[in-house]
């Protein structure tokens, strides 16, 4: 049964899409903001997109208004540019045929609301929002919610079937939202946990992140292992014992390299490792190397011996990253701190270059050059040579002197 209910306040980000509703509508169309902005106003969340549909097809939407992009024309989907911002509208469709468990193989348009919030992944991301501030919810959404219930709407087995990346959207949310996995969602998706391997890599990676990001992460880690889900993405199979307790731990994490330094760091990764880990996950190659830099700082601490030359090699960001996956104030205190006080923190504050050493006779263009610099560098970090330009040239004269 339909429930309809008025909201009190439309935030911001609907009032500046609220012409285009109101165009589409005065033409005698149905028009609605739908999905993930909807929740997130009730919820009190930040909203990101603002998604519209429409009982109107995507040749009657571009007659409507002057600037519009085919974004996704063939699954009805049309942006609208004439007010600043891109905003895009889809028509109302039913979907058949997933042949590769993500996208439907045949999209078919129509003109009602209900058969279009039918085939949306979940109970709470299956509303509408009307410009009047009336919301449409045909499943139980807003009770959903209110329970912090995350539900496939209509049968959890042939949503899964459907797109097998909503597995890992359920996850994500529960971690995300705080909310449980409604009990035949959950079984749906341990039964259905082998087809996440249809899914390209890189989309289950995002939703990972985001997961490991939610305010519940070890929720979400607990959902992936007693769904059997953690089997199905790279790598992770092999550490089931370290998984449950990271999973077992309250841990927060803010960026990504944060994630894969405390995976690689409590699998006992090294620098190789890690980088093989990461490739199989298609994670790009700065946080590649920003985990790997994380990680030895972090064995350094677990050793208690960090020198000044790996807090170095790590960079600012890295060492807040290497403490804040740590969360132990004892054996982490004071890093911040030791770093900031490094003499140098990279290789262009050094007071001495290849082209001054040339200049003064030193050294000639060569290879020896670089491994001048590097030693003065590797000293200055380490405390043993001052960062001043005469201390500097006495001091590769006497490593040149010595070698």
């Amino acid at each position: 049964m339909a429930i309809i209910v008025r909201m009190v306040e439309i935030p911001n980000e609907f009032h500046e899409a609220l012409p285009i509703l109101q165009k589409i509508e005065s033409a005698g169309y149905e028009a609605y903001f739908v999905g993930g902005s909807v929740r997130d106003t009730i919820l009190k969340r930040p909203i990101h997109d603002v998604d519209i549909a429409t009982s109107a097809y995507p040749s009657e939407v571009k007659a409507l208004f002057k600037r519009t992009v085919d974004t996704g024309i063939e699954h009805g989907t049309v942006m609208i540019l004439d007010h600043g911002t891109g905003y895009e509208v889809t028509t109302f469709r039913t979907e058949s045929g997933y042949q590769d468990y993500r996208r439907p193989d045949h999209v078919t348009f129509v003109r009602s609301l209900k058969e279009d919030l039918k085939r949306r992944d979940f109970t709470i991301n299956a509303l509408a929002l009307a410009e009047n501030g009336q919301i449409t919810d045909l499943f139980g959404g807003l009770s959903d919610m209110r329970k912090h219930i995350i539900r496939a709407v209509g049968d959890p087995n042939e949503r899964f079937n459907e797109d097998a990346l909503r597995m890992m959207r359920a996850t994500r949310f529960a971690s995300q939202l705080d909310f449980q996995i409604e009990d035949a969602t959950l079984a749906g998706i341990a039964r259905h946990s082998q087809l996440l391997e249809k899914i390209a890599v890189e989309r289950s990676h995002t939703e990972f992140v985001k997961m490991m990001l939610g305010t519940d992460a070890n929720n979400g880690l607990k959902i992936m292992i007693q769904t059997d889900l953690y089997q199905h993405v790279p790598v992770l199979s092999h550490y089931l014992n370290q998984l449950q307790q990271i999973a077992e731990t309250d841990f927060t994490l803010t960026n990504e390299v944060q994630i894969w330094a405390l995976l690689a760091f409590k699998f006992g990764l090294n620098s190789q490792e890690t980088a093989s880990f990461l490739k199989k996950w298609k994670t790009a190659n700065k946080i590649i190397n920003d985990v790997i830099l994380t990680v030895e700082l972090l064995f350094a601490i677990q050793r208690g011996q960090v020198a000044n030359l790996t807090l170095y090699r790590a960079g600012s960001e890295n060492v807040v990253n290497a403490v804040t996956v740590l969360a132990d104030t004892a054996k982490t205190a004071g890093l911040v701190e030791r770093y900031e006080h490094l003499a140098i923190k990279n290789k262009h504050q050094l007071k001495m270059t290849g082209g001054e050493l040339i200049k003064r006779g030193i050294l000639k263009p060569s290879p020896q050059l670089g491994e001048v610099l590097n030693y003065l560098e590797q000293n200055v970090v380490a405390g043993k040579i001052k960062n001043e330009t005469e201390e500097l040239v006495k001091a590769a004269v006497n490593f040149l002197n010595e070698d």
